[in-house]
């Protein structure tokens, strides 16, 4: 830990505020000496406005400029020449060190676990440079220096939230020390983490507004700071962090995210396919914070996830049969139930509408055509590493006006927190404090709604309300970032993660028709899982530099 702080004082020359909300474009960093830098009440807002940039912002994290795999039951990857994929896969996770990035230049290579933790550090260090001064600069009518210093309590939070979720308890570093201090601290228990989190979580909600102009869409505001009490708290009450199941940390959990609920701020946005991309502005009140991501150059490596046939670079992120088996019959049964009507013979028919929102299977209309999913059709070479492995491309995260040639673009935002994760939380934490009343029914039932599913049966045990959240979770949060982490709170990423991978095999027939076979997936996509793996480890590097930092166990 002792080289984790050695950090050049940075300013932003230059803040470019517009009305298309990208507050955060800025000009290059330079170095400036601190005091000239918190003399200027300018800079010193710049400056502030940097902590913003090392927060883990960008889907599918676990990847690498060759390729993309995911480690849950989700998606695949299909690169078979990446090394990284071979690390996830089989948990090799202390070998995902290979990109550890210093610069925003390469932001988008960030690793799931020595990235992570240097660039959430990074942005502690910010946070933690700014608090103690923020009241020593001359601030001027266009700065808000409450404002700030809530970012700041939020931000900070924010950072040691993403840490503790992979790594459990961690250095809490509470100031900025200089390069020549030693500051090889002893790692913080995971409950002192969410107590230091929650006081900065509950400064920020006191500071922060709950509303922005436009020019300023996607600064901290107190309703982020409660979702992310909600969140927080909700990890903490999970098996992974409450062995003995205590039954006030999953109230409290459900209090925050009934905290959230009460603001009577936040809706569901009518359209679920729109979530990630909405028209417009790029805004719904379903949003309580995103990163607006404009238009962007066929070449973002986000963009990879669909085949060259359907307007893609390459197929890279494939949902997996085992996902999509998650998507209920339209009538509201899972597919496994012998009254659901499900159809081997014809897999897709009358599903959750979510599927068809997440998934590109086999005929799906796509682009004014058809998806051509058997061996040989357009969207599927068995022996070509572009394509996919699975049987499946991820729709989600590839807007439909992507096409070949690239002649339009479109939006896809990354979301911190909306409101169908808050009225999820909330289920799943009053479920677990009191079983299923009907506020946890209601919850449910707002998202299943918006998506024109029937509401979950009446009088459901507390076990087998359990099992409806965690799903409607996997379907309604598809690809949104939060598969891996659940699977690892609840302790079940051997059952989950660990089990055997499939895809859908095509064939089509002679007279038109298709035979659909599910099959395992080879070795190479087999994923390996042990219980000590709910945890990441703590980086080498980072037990290198320290004789107090102890490494999870197992690891």
């Amino acid at each position: 830990m002792k080289r984790i702080y050695v950090f050049l004082l940075i300013c932003l020359v230059t803040l470019s505020i517009s009305c298309n909300n990208k507050f955060l474009e800025v000009a290059p960093e330079v170095a400036l000496d601190e005091d000239k830098v918190f003399a200027d009440p300018v800079l010193a807002a710049q400056f502030a406005d940097n902590a913003y940039r090392y927060r883990p912002d960008d889907y599918l994290r676990w990847t690498g400029i060759t390729g993309t795999s995911q480690v849950t039951d989700e998606a695949v990857g299909t690169d078979i020449t990446s090394n990284l994929i071979y690390t996830f896969q089989k948990g090799l996770y202390h070998d995902h060190a290979l990109i550890n990035p210093t610069s925003l230049s390469d932001r988008y290579q960030l690793n799931e676990v020595s990235g992570v933790w240097t660039m959430c550090y990074t942005g502690i260090r910010i946070a933690n440079k700014m608090l103690p001064r923020i009241d020593q600069v001359a601030w001027t009518a266009e700065q808000n220096p409450g404002r700030i210093k809530g970012e700041m309590y939020y931000l900070r939070a924010f950072m040691y939230f993403e840490l503790i979720k992979r790594f459990g308890g961690v250095v809490i570093i509470d100031k900025a020390y200089l390069p020549t201090d030693d500051i090889d601290f002893p790692r913080s228990t995971y409950d002192e983490c969410v107590a230091f989190i929650l006081k900065d979580i509950e400064k920020a909600i006191a500071a922060l507004p709950d509303d922005y102009d436009q020019a300023n869409y996607g600064r901290a505001t107190a309703g982020a700071a409660r979702a992310l009490k909600s969140r927080l708290l909700l990890y903490a009450a999970s098996p992974l962090h409450n062995m003995s199941g205590d039954a006030a940390k999953w109230k409290a959990a459900a209090d925050a995210a009934k905290a959230v609920m009460d603001m009577n701020k936040y809706t569901l946005h009518p359209i679920y396919s729109e979530i990630l991309s909405p028209p417009g502005n790029g805004t719904t009140n379903e949003y309580i914070l995103i990163k607006v991501r404009g238009p962007k150059d066929p070449s973002y490596p986000m963009l990879s996830v669909v085949s060259p046939g359907s307007g893609g670079r390459q197929g890279e992120f494939n949902p997996t049969q085992n996902h999509v088996d998650l998507y209920e019959m339209s009538n509201g049964l899972p597919i496994t139930d012998p009254k659901s009507g499900y159809d081997p013979a014809n897999p897709y028919a009358k599903r959750d509408p979510r599927f068809y929102a997440n998934i590109l299977y086999n005929d799906a209309p796509w682009q004014s055509r058809k998806m051509q999913m058997w061996d040989g059709g357009s969207d599927y070479t068995s022996n070509n590493a572009a394509y996919t492995t699975t049987g499946y491309y991820c729709r989600k995260m590839w807007p439909e006006v992507f096409k070949t040639p690239f002649t339009q673009n479109a939006l896809l935002n990354f979301v911190f927190f909306r409101y169908g994760e808050i009225l999820l939380n909330y289920a799943e934490a009053q479920n677990e404090a009191v079983g299923p009343d009907a506020s946890v029914y209601s919850a449910i039932n707002q998202l299943r709604s918006r998506s024109a599913m029937p509401d979950l049966p009446d009088g459901l045990t507390k076990d087998q309300m359990r099992v409806r959240i965690r799903n409607e979770r996997a379907v309604e949060l598809a690809f949104e970032d939060h598969r891996l982490y659940d699977a690892q709170r609840w302790k079940k990423g051997v059952e989950i993660i660990a089990q055997p991978i499939y895809g859908i095999n095509v064939v089509k027939n002679t007279n038109g028709t298709f035979t659909y076979t599910p099959r395992k997936l080879t070795e190479f996509y087999q994923r390996v899982f042990e219980e000590y793996m709910h945890l990441y480890p703590i980086p080498k590097t980072e037990i290198q530099k320290s004789k107090n930092m102890v490494q999870n166990p197992g690891w």
